[in-house]
């Protein structure tokens, strides 16, 4: 009995990081963590910018480039 609650604990704990995975990759959030791991492999020696420095680089990336996004607000 007690296996069979391990298991089911288990297998809803994937289910809720693969629904918190994807969220994230829909919803771009994932996109700093991806940042900091390409300048970190890349070059150590980088600063790495906050997350709030990052998100408004981005910003004004596709505010300039149309072909980043249509931007609506």
């Amino acid at each position: 009995m007690r296996s069979a609650l391990k298991r089911a604990v288990s297998r809803a704990g994937r289910g809720m990081r693969g629904i918190r995975w994807y969220v994230r990759e829909l919803t771009d959030e994932s996109a700093y963590d991806r940042h900091v791991s390409h300048l970190r492999k890349d070059d150590p020696d980088t600063p790495v910018p906050s997350r709030r420095e990052f998100e408004r680089w981005r910003t004004d990336r596709q505010e300039r480039d149309p072909r980043q996004g249509f931007r609506c607000c």
